[in-house]
């Protein structure tokens, strides 16, 4: 199981995009106009072979901005995990007892679960008919468009794992381990899923919501120089991190 790609929801798409531009080097690869079912617009930029998403609701009962709402703001909001048959996950985790809001059954294959079943987080499981190697950096991904690739950043390499905040961190992380079917491993009091390619750590609540999304870790050619872009533009920067779409990076040397 591979994290592919984070999504962020925003009250204003353009600004956050131009900071995630400045400050990481990335590039929007894809606006994808199927989104729109959901009361989206949206962009992707690639990430090396993951991919950063940032979503704007722009419809009133667009279930993201009721969770703008509920989070105070800007934040993290869904995470999408690529695996070899997405149609055989599907059968496991509806069998789990968790439901299903969403899906696709054509070339690109996805099953959008309820975030309430995943403690807060909107969380999909996804795969692509016909690709000799999922697990290829440049192996197709749909929802990046054809044309990815040429969009790659030439700083940020990587996006290696994300970070859910939850009251009961422990149980939480046992809960995704049976739902996701990969193991949880102890680890500075954090307990974390060690996926195929990325990782999901569980910590106690940073914010009053207490759910939700709120940390990406990507990996960097120059995290100082991309640092020193985040303090120019008066950016939230702690250590290694920067606060962007009310989301925490902290930022490794690659």
């Amino acid at each position: 199981m591979w994290l592919r790609q984070v999504a962020l929801v925003a009250h204003d798409l353009e600004p956050v995009v131009a900071e995630l531009e400045a400050v990481l080097g990335l590039k929007v690869a894809f606006r994808d106009p199927g989104v729109a079912i959901f009361g989206l617009v949206n962009a992707v930029m690639p990430v090396g072979g993951e991919f950063l998403e940032v979503v704007q609701p722009v419809k009133d009962d667009a279930s993201a901005l009721r969770y703008l709402h509920r989070r105070g703001g800007d934040a993290g909001y869904m995470l999408i995990f690529e695996v070899a048959d997405a149609l055989a996950h599907r059968e496991r985790v509806l069998g789990l007892g968790a439901r299903q809001i969403a899906a696709m059954d054509k070339r690109y294959v996805f099953t959008h679960f309820h975030p309430a079943d995943f403690g807060g987080v909107l969380t999909s499981i996804d795969s692509v008919k016909g690709v000799e190697n999922w697990l290829d950096p440049d192996s197709d991904w749909p929802p990046a468009g054809d044309d990815w690739r040429k969009a790659k950043a030439t700083n940020a390499t990587a996006i290696l794992g994300a970070t859910v905040q939850t009251k009961a961190p422990a149980a939480l992380a046992a809960r995704w381990g049976e739902l996701l079917a990969v193991p949880v491993e102890e680890g500075k009091g954090a307990p974390s899923l060690r996926l195929t390619r990325g990782n999901v750590r569980f910590i106690e609540p940073v914010d009053a919501d207490g759910t939700g999304v709120t940390g990406i870790d990507i990996a960097m050619s120059d995290p100082a120089a991309a640092l020193a872009k985040a303090r120019e533009r008066d950016l939230p920067v702690e250590g290694n991190s920067v606060t962007i779409c009310g989301t925490r990076f902290t930022l490794h040397q690659a």
